[in-house]
């Protein structure tokens, strides 16, 4: 691994090797992070060097950790579109406002990144099973990839994610378990079979390379926006792996002497039904609590606790951002209105960032000359049957209200 240096703890800094298979610190159980040597990076990369490459996600494969092309499973993930939402803005009043559609990656959602590094590196590293819970597109996400790589996968999915998920993982030859209750239910029936059976657990920040994959995100956005970044990124929020991502592609793209040293106020975006990090933020805490009761159509953030909870709060303190919940009543209507203004049709994971952006523009948080950028994470096709359940149960009042 050319440009890889080490494998660090997110908390205690302890250091690893990174050529072998690891999943947490083996000291205090913490996220590990992928670090390499930039100064190294910055001889052998140029911006210019990025020009012939293609649009993918691997355009920027030095640091990225696999060692050559030829170590990777890819779909064609990546590079997706940074659309600007002109309707939308003049509407709010918003004179730069974007939307990253992350619904154009090649299994429909953003978990496309991370699964092609992670299962990438679970290969060349010796796995032949991968395991992981879901809430949906990451189930999807493992299956696809795996095929790609030749290894077996083993899903755990609550027995109420979206059917598109559960049919695309099933296609995808992976074994599927429904399981009743939550993705931190699925999570323990995983563990135990895992342990068992001797399983790479491939869950969110339970190992080193999906966190490098979504940062693509990041290093797309510097790239799109001129290798300038904008003011704002909203980033609705489960596991947060992606906001952690990006976090640290900002942090290597200065390292790399990129960007500058400014950067986006990060906005993490939760449904109210289950919004451990928006209450820790607000209470001012450094960790989340398990958020009980946990009920949401927008089943990505169907998430009680995450792993990396207090990577996030850090981000989001760090970069003067703020945390906002967001009804289902509001999550739809953003869904509707999104759809009728630009012709895009958001995930509900996606429409609450939409929903938190006109909340905080009422409150005065965002002004309209900033450059704001939206996360729609997948696919909304994915989620009809949510999306149908959601609207039946409230008698179709939720579509009377937006065309009244």
């Amino acid at each position: 691994m050319a440009f890889v240096d080490r494998l660090e703890c997110s908390r205690c800094g302890d250091s690893l090797q990174a050529d072998r298979l690891a999943n947490t610190c083996p000291k205090c159980e913490s996220p590990l992070l992928v670090r390499y040597d930039l100064h190294e990076i910055k001889r052998n990369l140029k911006k210019t060097d990025l020009l012939d490459r293609p649009s993918d996600m691997w355009r920027y494969l030095e640091v990225l950790p696999v060692l050559s092309e030829q170590e990777i499973v890819s779909l064609g993930e990546g590079f997706t579109a940074l659309l600007p939402l002109h309707r939308l803005g003049q509407d709010s009043g918003f004179s730069r406002l974007y939307l990253k559609d992350e619904a154009l990656n090649p299994t429909g959602s953003f978990k496309a990144r991370g699964l092609s590094a992670a299962v990438s590196m679970a290969r060349k590293l010796g796995a032949e099973q991968l395991c992981i819970p879901t809430a949906g597109n990451a189930g999807g996400a493992l299956a696809a990839y795996a095929a790609r790589a030749g290894v077996a996968a083993h899903v755990f999915m609550p027995r109420d994610t979206p059917q598109a998920n559960y049919f695309e993982t099933l296609v995808a030859g992976a074994q599927v378990v429904q399981v009743d209750g939550l993705i931190s239910d699925a999570a323990r029936l995983m563990q135990e079979q895992m342990r068992q059976n001797q399983w790479f657990d491939c869950s969110t920040l339970k190992e080193p390379y999906r966190i490098e994959g979504k940062k693509t995100m990041g290093l797309e956005l510097a790239e799109q926006f001129g290798w300038t970044l904008p003011d704002v990124i909203v980033y609705p929020t489960g596991g947060g792996t992606g906001l952690i991502g990006m976090w640290k592609a900002f942090q290597e793209l200065d390292g790399l002497g990129w960007i500058d040293s400014q950067r986006p106020r990060m906005v993490s975006v939760q449904a109210s039904g289950c919004a451990p990090i928006v209450k820790a933020f607000h209470e001012g805490a450094d960790t989340s609590q398990f958020w009980e009761g946990a009920a949401t159509f927008s089943s990505g953030l169907r998430v009680p606790k995450a792993l990396g909870d207090f990577l996030i709060l850090s981000a989001l303190r760090e970069s003067q951002g703020t945390a906002v919940a967001v009804s289902d009543e509001e999550t739809y209507q953003a869904i509707l209105e999104v759809g009728a203004r630009e012709g895009i049709f958001l995930c509900p994971e996606g429409a609450t960032c939409w929903a938190a952006v006109k909340k905080l523009r009422k409150e005065g948080w965002l002004s309209p000359d900033q450059s704001i950028v939206l996360f729609n994470t997948g696919a909304g096709h994915k989620y009809l049957d949510s999306i149908r359940q959601f609207e039946e149960t409230r008698g179709g009042k939720a579509r009377a209200g937006l065309e009244a």
